[in-house]
Formats: structure tokens, sequence, C-alpha cells
């Protein structure tokens, strides 16, 4: 029994070390708050202390601290007074395109000897592009004009028979010894003769018609630009065969270059069928290209092509540009905004 009583006083708790351990770390705990409170308290005012005697030595900064918070912050819905309204009522999209523009080529079958252009090369109106090969439509032209020679000769010698028939059909006219027959026999040697020198002038027109036209083939084999313009495209080379019926393939051209007449540019835009109501001719445009955002370029409405496209259910209309510019080129976006009058 005796053993039983100790551990049962072994067992109960003492009320006052509980007391004073809880004490210890209850003191503990509030030592530890003010501590941190303190090192808050400092941390605050040595950051901000500063800033403010700045913002008092210097008003600027104080501004721009001020302007970088604004902005850093949420921003919110807000309507300036001093805004002017745009004077643009429709915005579009589109493209630079020539007028002008062809693809040079030749009317014959040949092969090219020469080629005498190159991309971005300035050319003028009748500048000789290429050469084909032209022996055979040389040797046509010689013979076209020793044809015309011969026929020369032939119309020389059924003169000079004329020229006889008319003195004998005279005489069996003027002697009284010439009888009947002879004189009818002269009379019709003379118009024969006529005939025949009315032959070969006909055929002496036709000689020269022929010259003409192996003249103009032998041409054809020299290409010459057909306007002033700049070369965008070469497509053939020497020793390549042009044909401008074929559909190409192979060492077989279509076409030598392609040539653009700079001065012919234009704008083509598309515009919403609902909004073509805003578009007139004479209508001052403002665009500008996607390679330029922050140059604005003057132009003004052409026409309105007076047919849409159903399947985009737009309008297309032509625009004017006002002015000539190197760095405006062919097939550029554009965007514009047309103009409201003012």
């Amino acid at each position: 029994m005796t053993d039983k009583s100790e551990l049962l006083q072994q067992l109960k708790l003492d009320r006052s070390q509980t007391h004073t351990t809880n004490g210890i770390k209850a003191w503990q705990i509030l030592l530890l708050l003010v501590f941190c409170c303190g090192l808050s308290v400092w941390i605050t005012l040595s950051y901000f202390a500063p800033v403010r005697i700045a913002e008092q030595s210097n008003p600027l900064a104080a501004e721009s601290n001020r302007k970088v918070q604004s902005s850093t912050s949420v921003p919110t819905e807000s309507v300036e007074p001093n805004i002017q309204p745009s004077d643009t009522i429709l915005n579009s999209s589109g493209y630079i395109t020539a007028r002008r523009m062809a693809t040079v080529s030749s009317e014959v079958m040949g092969l090219i000897t020469q080629v005498n252009v190159e991309e971005g090369m300035n050319v003028e109106e009748g500048q000789i592009l290429a050469t084909l090969d032209s022996q055979l439509a040389e040797v046509n032209l010689d013979y076209a004009r020793a044809q015309f020679a011969v026929l020369q000769a032939r119309r020389k010698a059924i003169l000079v028979n004329l020229d006889e028939a008319k003195i004998n059909y005279k005489r069996t006219l003027d002697n009284t010894y010439s009888s009947e027959v002879e004189r009818t026999r002269g009379f019709a040697n003379q118009q024969s003769l006529q005939a025949n020198l009315e032959s070969a002038d006909a055929d002496l027109l036709v000689a020269k018609i022929e010259i003409r036209r192996q003249q103009e083939r032998l041409d054809d084999h020299t290409i010459r630009a057909p306007f002033s313009g700049v070369v965008t495209q070469k497509n053939a080379q020497p020793g390549e065969i042009v044909a401008p019926s074929s559909a190409g393939g192979g060492f077989t051209r279509t076409g030598i270059c392609t040539i653009v007449d700079m001065s012919s540019l234009e704008i083509e835009v598309d515009v919403n069928e609902s909004f073509i109501g805003r578009v007139y001719p004479g209508q001052k445009v403002n665009a500008t290209l996607d390679a330029y955002p922050d140059w604005p370029i003057p132009a003004s409405v052409i026409a309105t092509i007076p047919t849409a496209d159903r399947a985009k259910a737009t309008v297309q209309v032509r625009i004017k540009i006002e002015l000539e510019d190197s760095r405006i080129l062919p097939e550029m976006g554009v965007k514009v905004g047309f103009m409201r009058d003012n």
C-alpha cells in the first residue's frame, strides 16, 4: 500500500510550476512581438523619409514619381476634353497597282541572242530590250528585194515593146499601102502590151508590199520597250527560245521581261457594299503604306467600279496617288482612310 501511495504522489501535477512556465512563455512571445513592430517601424522610416526629403528638395522628381505611380496603377476609363473628332469616315485596305504594266514578248518565235535589261533598270520607249536570231528573216527580205528588181526590169522591157508597138500602129495609119489586117494587128499588139504594163505595175506594187512585210518580220526580231518604265522582272536569257503562243516550259519562254510605268501607280481597295455610299469621286483620301506607317500619302478617289463582288460583298474603288515617290512600289499593302468634307 505504501508503494502505491508513493506512485500516486509522483503522478500528481504541480500547479505552481505550470503557472510559472506559462508566464515565462507569454513574456517571451510579447517581447518578440514588440521587437518585430519596432523593426517594421524602423524600416518604414528609413525607406520613406529620404524620399520625402528628396521630394521637398526637388518638386520635379516628386511629380515624375507620382506619374510613374499613376501609370502603374489600374487604368480607368476617362475622356479627355481636348481630343478632336477624326475626319476619317471610313477605313479600308488594299494594294498598289499599276495601270500600265506589260510583259514584253515578240510576235515571232525565235532564238534569243541578246538581252539588254536587268531588274530595276529604267527603260525609255522604243529602247531595244532583246534581239532574236534574224538570219532567215534577212534572207527573206533580200529575196523580196531581188524579186522587186526582176519585176522592175520586166516592166522596162514591156515599156520598150509598147513604145515600138505604138510607132508601128501609127505608121500603118499614116501610109496608104497598109492593109486593114495590119492596122488591126498593130492596134491589138499595142493594147496587149499596155495590159502587160499594167500587170507589171501591179506586180511591182505586190513586190513593194512583200518587201515591207519582210522588213516588218525582220523588225519583229528586235524587241523594243512599248513605253517608258522600270523593269520589274527578267524572264529570259540568251540561248533560250521565245514563243508567244507556247505555254512555256524548259527553255521556251513566253516573254522577255515585265515593264511597269511608275507614273501610272494607283491604289485599289475593296469597300464593303454597306458603306459604299460614303465614297464618291474626288473625295480626299489619306493613305499609309504598311512599309511606312508613319508616312501619310495624299490621295483622292478616281472612280468606283460599277459592279460588286457577290462572294465578298465588296465594291472596288480606284484611288489616285497625288505624288510620285520611289518608295511606292507595285503590289505594296496600303491602308486608306476616306475623309469627310470640310
